[in-house]
Formats: structure tokens, C-alpha cells, sequence
């Protein structure tokens, strides 16, 4: 039961977005009753959360390959990869978009990009116990610009994101973690 709400409620946001999900349309997309939803999730917040967490959970796995650059690789294409999907896109476009009107997204989405890079955080952790990544590599700031361009050019300037893209995020990342540029700021 709880799989198929969770991927009833990822469908119903890449369909219609969060402003018109209803927690009595992922019910029945599900088939099950929405007392049952409630009864497992309180507010429909909470599920939208514990959907989306578990679905980009499930789209990225962390690597261990024993190379920095390839890890950090491996990361960035998974992003592309998910942000090319028809649910990576659609889901991309409603906290966007729907954002500015709904302020619960704003949680949601710091929730999910906190749990993302938590899950991350051991590939610069194992890369900094190699030695390939200065001891004071500050994993989030590592991720979040390995992150950004790829990002920036698919929601903010419309590009297409590709392994092209990915590979130049990998070489921007190591170069400014190789120069202390993503240690802690004092």
C-alpha cells in the first residue's frame, strides 16, 4: 500500500503539479481509500515529502567507484538523468513553478535537497580520506556546485542537459575543491 501511494503521489504531481494534487486523486490512483493516506500521513505535505524523498532516493544511488572524479561523475549524470525524465521535468516544474504560490514547497524542497546531499555526502568524505580532496572540503558546498550548472542551464536558461554538461560540472567541482575554494567560509 504505502509503494503504491507513493508512486500514485509522484505521478499525480508530474500530472497536475502541487497546487491540484488531492490527496483524494492519489487515493484513487492508488486504489485505496484516502482515510488509509491519512491515516499514514497526517497532512498531505508529509506525503508529498516522503514521495518525493523516496523517489529521487530510489533515482540516485550513491557511488563508490574509488575515484573522486568518477563518483562525482556518476552524481552529475545521475542528476541529468533525472532531470531529463518525464517525471524529473514535470516534478523540476512544479516546485519552480508552483513555489512562489504555495510556501509549503519551499519546505519541501529544502527538506529534499537536504536528504540529497546528506546521502552524498560520503563520496567526498571517502575522497577527502583518499587524499584527492583538500581536508577542509566542505562536502554540501562540493555538491551544490557540482549541481548548480546543471541546474542553472535547465530551469533558468532552458538548455539541454546532457552528459556534455555533466562532465564539465565534474571538472568545474574538482578544480575549485582542488584550490580551497569550497572549504568552510569563517
Amino acid at each position: 500500500m504505502r509503494a503504491a501511494v507513493l508512486a500514485a503521489t509522484v505521478d499525480e504531481l508530474a500530472d497536475s503539479g502541487y497546487a491540484a494534487l488531492t490527496v483524494e486523486r492519489v487515493a484513487q490512483r492508488a486504489g485505496v481509500h484516502k482515510t488509509t493516506i491519512y491515516r499514514n500521513w497526517q497532512h498531505q505535505d508529509r506525503l508529498v515529502v516522503d514521495a518525493l524523498a523516496g523517489h529521487f532516493a530510489d533515482d540516485v544511488a550513491i557511488p563508490d567507484t574509488g575515484s573522486v572524479e568518477a563518483d562525482l561523475r556518476e552524481l552529475a549524470l545521475s542528476l541529468v538523468a533525472t532531470l531529463n525524465s518525464a517525471v524529473g521535468r514535470a516534478l523540476l516544474g512544479a516546485v519552480l513553478t508552483d513555489a512562489a504560490r504555495v510556501p509549503q514547497l519551499a519546505e519541501i524542497k529544502k527538506t529534499l535537497f537536504e536528504d540529497r546531499f546528506r546521502r552524498a555526502e560520503p563520496v567526498v568524505t571517502r575522497a577527502v580520506d583518499r587524499g584527492e580532496l583538500p581536508a577542509d572540503t566542505d562536502p554540501v558546498e562540493l555538491l551544490k556546485t557540482l549541481a548548480a550548472p546543471v541546474y542553472f542551464r535547465l530551469a533558468f536558461i532552458g538548455e539541454t542537459v546532457d552528459e556534455a554538461t555533466a562532465e564539465r560540472a565534474v571538472r568545474v567541482v574538482l578544480a575549485a575543491a582542488r584550490a580551497r575554494a569550497l572549504s568552510p567560509m569563517d
